[in-house]
């Protein structure tokens, strides 16, 4: 049948399997937005900022295991999304983004609306391509679906010319097949792994003394958490979770000894130089984790474990490197270990949790008369009231911090959060994103009141969309994570990290939301019953200690040795 490229596009859209996207329509991207009018099977879900489209596609992506899909229209409509592809992109996150752009005879003119969008998301996608005839549709998003998502997930942006969009081509279901075939032979080809490589990493593990896993974000992404746990249980060996990694092992595994990185486990980060041997899965020794490289895990073999082979070796030399998919490679590697068990180890970390329980978390999680709320009581008790089964989607700073080490995981892919950029604003579109993909599971929203005025507006997705999220805002009216830093490092120079706020309440019933606010403790517990039990959205402020630190810390430039308890 003969039909506009924009027509094309949307039913290109539906043979990949995308139902729902997020995104804002404009001048550029309009011939989609009408074609979109008629098609009942296509969810769209207008969003209040470009950046919010790009993100909530994330939490979308994280959630369902599927391609978040974003639609934005040419100039800024399309350098809006940039924040959120940059975000998918050092997260591993599979997003399309499609923008449109000026008719192919403006391109160059500075056109009304134009932006060199291709020049500016090239060192921040997988794969972008622009489209000028309508006949490239079809092929080059079935060919960007597979590149989002095969090997090491990532953003892909596909910029259409407005003509291409209106342009008139033979639109042909069995070719659209082919064209999904054709794509998936394109994709990057991972190396079969040698049977030698597993027998050499299988001898380390077996004769090791003081093994340790290392659990990353890419166990998540390969689906291998009943892999990881079973590899776990036959070794005997304790498993720490980098910030991303949260919930791939249930935290009451007695083989879970905590979190790596800056704000992780005091034991977790001591005795990485102490282990004669790290099995890294599906991580990619980040900064955060590793602190000073100078001085990180110099007596350890390593075993690193990851799909994309620019990580193995990048920043951690590996004695054993396998590039694969985390699934498969655990799968192989559990059969050629020996049953084992590490007591005397896995002993160590719980006298160094103790001393963080005594020194730290004791005093986060018990509140004495008179103070202000702590963060930590919050998530504590949010944790109890939930049985750990929630998702939590978490914002960027102190309450970030806060949320992954009290909040108790039970469940596999139940924690989404920005990692490598670190974008605030982050939580409310995401939480959005995943609760769209997961309905019947309760999604919570926790946010400082810094990071949630950055995108605030998107309060009104739950209104007309009609979903029922769950929102926590942690105030303590400051930029809490930098004002911690200038307190620790920079003499109390509290440099316009104080916060003048709106009042949250109102600007939720504004947007029809239901909203508490709780400043005195004795009023925490009925406030986190209410939100739990609402059947519409609902805001929960609690008025948390301004002055509150998270501890432990690795500060930057030192080791994870050097970590510190106060």
């Amino acid at each position: 049948m003969k039909i506009t490229g924009a027509e094309a596009l949307v039913k290109s859209l539906l043979h990949v399997g995308v139902k729902t996207i997020f995104g804002y329509p404009g001048g550029a991207i309009m011939p989609t937005y009408d074609a979109l009018f008629n098609e009942p099977l296509l969810r769209h879900i207008l969003v209040r900022h470009e950046q919010g489209a790009a993100i909530a596609a994330e939490g979308y992506a994280r959630l369902s295991g599927t391609v978040g899909v974003c639609v934005a229209t040419s100039g800024p409509g399309a350098t809006n999304l940039i924040t959120g592809i940059a975000d998918a992109m050092l997260d591993s996150i599979p997003i399309v983004c499609i923008t449109g752009q000026v008719h192919s005879a403006l391109i160059g003119t500075d056109a009304f609306q134009e932006a060199d969008i291709m020049g500016m998301t090239v060192p921040v996608t997988k794969w972008n391509y622009q489209v000028n005839n309508a006949s490239e549709i079809p092929y080059i998003i079935a060919k960007a679906f597979h590149v989002a998502k095969s090997g090491r997930p990532g953003p892909v942006l596909i910029d259409i010319t407005k003509d291409a969009q209106q342009g008139v081509i033979e639109f042909d279901v069995l070719q659209m097949a082919e064209f999904v075939n054709a794509a998936a032979s394109t994709a990057a080809h991972i190396p079969q792994v040698p049977d030698l490589k597993f027998e050499n990493a299988a001898h380390l593990i077996n004769n090791a003394k003081k093994p340790y896993i290392f659990a990353g974000h890419g166990i998540t992404i390969a689906g291998a958490e009943e892999e990881l746990v079973r590899f776990a249980n036959k070794t005997g060996i304790p498993v720490a979770c980098t910030l991303h990694g949260l919930s791939v092992i249930a935290m009451d595994h007695p083989l879970y000894v905590g979190m790596l990185g800056m704000h992780g486990n005091y034991g977790s980060n001591v005795l990485t130089n102490e282990a004669d041997l790290i099995i890294a899965i599906g991580m990619r020794f980040d900064d955060r984790v590793t602190g000073n490289l100078a001085s990180y895990a110099k007596q350890a073999k390593v075993i690193h474990i990851d799909i994309d082979i620019a990580e193995l070796n990048k920043n951690v030399k590996a004695d054993v490197g396998i590039c694969g998919d985390a699934k498969q490679v655990l799968t192989e590697l559990y059969r050629h270990v020996l049953p084992n068990n590490h007591d005397a180890w896995i002993g160590q970390f719980k006298d160094y949790y103790k001393l963080e329980h005594d020194t730290v978390i004791h005093h986060q999680v018990t509140n004495q008369p008179g103070h202000m709320i702590k963060m930590a009581e919050v998530i504590a008790l949010l944790s109890k009231k939930t049985n750990g089964e929630a998702v939590i989607v978490s914002d960027v700073g102190q309450h970030q911090m806060i949320s992954a080490r009290y909040y108790q995981f039970k469940r596999p892919n139940s924690h989404i959060t920005s990692g490598g950029l670190g974008t605030m604003g982050y939580a409310l579109p995401a939480a959005i994103g995943a609760k769209v993909a997961a309905p019947s599971r309760e999604v919570i929203a926790i946010i400082g009141d810094g990071g949630f005025q950055m995108n605030i507006q998107e309060l009104a997705v739950l209104t007309q969309e009609n979903l029922t999220l769950k929102i926590i805002i942690l105030n303590n009216e400051y930029l809490g994570m930098v004002r911690q830093w200038q307190e620790l490092f920079f003499d109390r120079r509290y440099s316009f990290t104080n916060l003048v706020n709106p009042d949250f309440i109102k600007i939720a019933e504004a947007y029809s939301i239901r909203g508490v606010r709780v400043q005195d403790e004795s009023e925490l517990e009925e406030a986190i019953d209410k939100l739990l039990n609402s059947t519409t959205s609902f805001l929960l402020e609690v008025m948390v200690e301004k002055q509150g630190k998270v501890f432990p810390m690795v500060a930057a430039g030192t080791g994870v040795g050097d970590i510190r308890l106060s």
